[in-house]
């Protein structure tokens, strides 16, 4: 049966090779004379070129425009077929999404699989123009949350984190990760847009993006309530408080610290298992709970020593700078999050899972194609959103003329 199906997909794949020749047939001119930019390009004639489809290797003879002075060609064919480089939008949209999820040795492998055979150079050739195309249009286009169509948002949730990546030149680095949430009015989260950006001097530019997104979301749901989530970090939270109404520190990032100061306040294990367990559902379930914690630490700290009074010193330190934001017993009677676990999955998930491979090093070049790449593959209905564009207003436009040498 294997061998079967094997000639049958090498029968189908001839078939469609001969069928995209076809189609992109459609898609040339008579020969008739152009005007491009305000100069006029005449026919050279129809000339043969190797284009890739999903099934195989095409040939198809097409007009092929120069002006009198010669210099760049220019191919009406690939620009109204929206030819990417060479290959047809679909292969390109397969090749680049390939290299969005995996290693270009696993995508070379993953399209052995279903007969095509193409050089690594190609496919991140391939991959590197459509994200180029991405980030290009960044600004230009806006994609709408499709999951959150006929669904009442009452709350929209923004938080940012970094993570560590290995470039070439510059050793490990922090490459900025954003979240922006929307939750429903049981505080349910229906959908997220994420946001990355490869490490430059300072933060701007990923802040200039998370902006973009932030206003494009508040803007489609003005009542929505916006609530920043996120760790300790003082930096981000200078960014997040000009953002939102409602500030909330991680819980989760909270009850480390209670875990970690539970042996200063009873003695033996079991006692500082219930101790923590109390203490964190006071917290997350009784009001004003923070800052009668904090005081209970601030009268054990002056009894404690050594690894103990360590801990203490940093949790009351901790919970004096974030007491406003730790008011958890009124955020959930609000429906609103209480954690920034969705940002810290996205650190692994849009990150670490495609650029911390074993051997991996990266340029910054090369990190911002593939963090456009998923930022757009796990947004919900991005990368369909993105690709409806791209056949709309076509690759070579945005590119410009490719020379056809």
């Amino acid at each position: 049966m294997l061998e079967s199906e094997e000639n049958l997909r090498t029968a189908l794949n001839d078939a469609g090779s001969l069928a995209t020749g076809k189609c992109l047939e459609h898609f040339d001119t008579d020969g008739a004379a152009l005007t491009v930019g305000g100069e006029r390009f005449t026919s050279k004639g129809r000339l043969p070129k190797d284009y890739q489809s999903p099934y195989g290797e095409v040939e198809v003879k097409r007009h092929v425009y120069q002006t009198s002075q010669g210099g760049e060609t220019f191919c009406p064919l690939e620009v109204c077929a929206r030819v990417v480089r060479t290959a047809t939008p679909l292969f390109a949209r397969q090749a680049a999404f390939k290299l969005g999820v995996m290693n270009s040795t696993a995508a070379l492998q993953d399209l052995a699989e279903s007969g095509r055979f193409i050089a690594r150079s190609y496919l991140h050739d391939i991959a590197n123009d459509v994200a180029s195309v991405a980030v290009e249009k960044e600004v230009a286009w806006s994609y709408a949350p499709l999951a959150a169509e006929g669904t009442e948002v009452k709350t929209v949730g923004i938080g940012v984190d970094g993570t560590c990546v290995l470039f070439c030149d510059e050793g490990y680095r922090q490459v900025m990760v954003g979240t922006i949430a929307l939750y429903d009015g049981v505080g349910q989260r229906i959908h997220t847009t994420y946001v990355a950006q490869a490490p430059q001097r300072g933060k701007a530019a990923f802040f200039q993006k998370m902006e973009r997104e932030v206003s494009e979301i508040t803007a489609r749901f003005p009542n929505a309530r916006v609530a920043a989530v996120a760790d300790g970090a003082h930096d981000h939270w200078a960014w997040l408080e000009e953002r939102s109404t409602w500030q909330i520190l991680d819980f989760w990032h909270v009850s480390e610290y209670l875990a970690a100061v539970a042996p200063a306040m009873e003695r033996g294990q079991a006692q500082q298992e219930c101790w923590l367990a109390d203490a964190c559902h006071r917290l997350k379930h009784e009001s004003g709970e923070a800052a009668r914690l904090l005081a209970q630490m601030e009268h054990a700290f002056p009894s404690a020593k050594g690894s103990a009074r360590e801990a203490l010193e940093k949790a009351i330190s901790y919970f004096r700078n974030h007491l406003p934001r730790m008011n958890y017993a009124v955020h959930q009677a609000m429906g609103l999050p209480i954690g920034s676990g969705v940002t810290e999955a996205a650190c692994k998930s849009v990150v670490k899972e495609r650029m911390s491979g074993s051997g991996m090093k990266w340029t910054s070049f090369g990190a911002q194609h593939i963090l456009a790449l998923r930022t757009l593959i796990k947004t919900d209905g991005r990368w369909e959103q993105f690709w409806h564009r791209i056949s709309k207003f076509g690759f070579c436009q945005i590119k410009g003329p490719r020379s056809t040498k």
